[in-house]
């Protein structure tokens, strides 16, 4: 029987319920992860949902309430407000929801979860008010996000959540949701339009599934419920790049783009780039990400391509679009011309790595402070030399080589 008459999107129709039901994340939800332990366990606190679009982050605060018994709000950033915030906070001090308050009941809900969809749209003002009600307990917060909240989230509210990575849903993940899909449906497609569905999702299962329900409005008549490859083209159909600059495409494009320069392959990089502005990408966004690879992947190779990059991110600050176009290109070029070396970095964070396994291990006598008489009498400062060969580390990283510089 088919069932393509239901005016409720697909996408939404088919919406896990229960973690069971949940595809993909396994990292996150499998059993023993921190989420299913989370729920197992039912001490749900603040977090981050970083991933591309399509990949479960909605699904999964739901789910999350589903199985607490917690009384979910789901808001926008995009709209919502302040005022919007502290309705939210009103019924979590309230302890009942408006629906109950009328009805004059007892709430038996177990707290207030406010889902926050695309978080790194609030300003800091909005961020900051918040802060306290996520300290203090009064709303357990899920903030979802497609950017790195590293940047767009204050720091803070960050530490103060775990932050979790989605990732984009595999080929044999989005098989299953194009499965379940069609069982929705009532209807049948070949496995050469499952495939290339699964492709053209780029990992967003709502792009699969809204391409499936096309395709079953527009042909489900003339194949009798048996849907092929042709009848999936044919509801593409439209050659647009496929390329949003919140969602779809963006983290994709991006990563093209730096490992194009990390390549030294120029034209490349300025195809990527050229993708990127032409669909509105932020120029800010863009010449952020030129400055970290001037120092992750170029370094003491040449050093004053931080110098570039951070210029180019001034230029595009102030003279935008559509000029600053030509100074993204000109620090594409630059970079991806540049010679590379990951020397620092790597030497970087194996000294973190040190000190994430050791602690704060005790620093040499010779190197510290000693602006007192007692810690001059302790020998604090004793036998420091300012140049030539001594041992400046902690006495159990002794011989330790972070930096290797070869190549450079």
């Amino acid at each position: 029987m088919q069932n393509i008459t239901n005016m409720q999107p697909l996408a939404d129709r088919i919406r896990p319920k229960t973690l069971d039901e949940f595809i993909g994340q396994k990292h996150l939800v499998g059993e023993g992860k921190p989420i299913y332990q989370m729920i197992k366990q039912g001490r749900i606190h603040s977090m981050l949902f970083w991933g591309p679009p399509g990949v479960g982050k909605t699904t999964l605060a739901r789910i999350i309430a589903h199985h607490t018994g917690m009384e979910l709000v789901m808001l926008s950033a995009v709209s919502a407000g302040k005022d919007d915030l502290r309705r939210v906070v009103t019924m979590a001090r309230g302890d009942l929801t408006p629906i109950e308050k009328l009805a004059g009941g007892q709430s038996s809900s177990k707290g207030v979860l406010l889902f926050l969809d695309e978080i790194h749209r609030f300003n800091k003002a909005q961020q900051d008010f918040l802060l306290p009600y996520v300290e203090d307990g009064t709303i357990t917060l899920i903030g979802a996000t497609t950017e790195n909240p590293s940047f767009e989230v204050i720091s803070a509210l960050l530490s103060r959540s775990q932050v979790f990575t989605l990732q984009s849903l595999s080929e044999e993940d989005l098989h299953e949701v194009v499965m379940r899909g069609l069982a929705e449906l009532g209807m049948k497609l070949d496995e050469d339009g499952v495939a290339f569905l699964a492709n053209f999702a780029n990992g967003d299962g709502r792009n699969a599934l809204n391409l499936l329900e096309a395709t079953a409005r527009l042909y489900a008549t003339d194949a009798d419920g048996n849907l092929r490859v042709e009848h999936v083209r044919n509801a593409l159909q439209s050659k647009h790049l496929r390329y949003d600059k919140a969602d779809e495409e963006h983290y994709d494009t991006i990563s093209a783009y730096i490992k194009c320069m990390r390549a030294s392959d120029v034209s490349a990089a300025l195809y990527y780039l050229a993708r990127m502005v032409h669909a509105g990408e932020d120029p800010k966004f863009i010449a952020r990400r030129m400055v970290i690879f001037a120092s992750e992947d170029i370094g003491m190779a040449l050093p004053t391509a931080l110098v570039v990059a951070n210029e180019v991110f001034r230029a595009v600050e102030v003279i935008g679009y559509p000029e600053c176009q030509i100074n993204l290109a000109h620090g594409t070029a630059y970079l991806a011309s540049a010679p590379k070396s990951r020397a620092s970095y790597d030497a970087y964070f194996m000294a973190l790595d040190d000190v994430a396994q050791h602690g704060n291990l005790p620093i040499p006598l010779h190197l510290r402070n000693a602006p007192t008489k007692l810690m001059k009498e302790l020998g604090y400062g004793d036998g420091y030399q300012m140049y030539g060969e001594q041992n400046r580390l902690p006495e159990k990283l002794n011989g330790r080589n972070y930096y290797l510089s070869s190549g450079e």
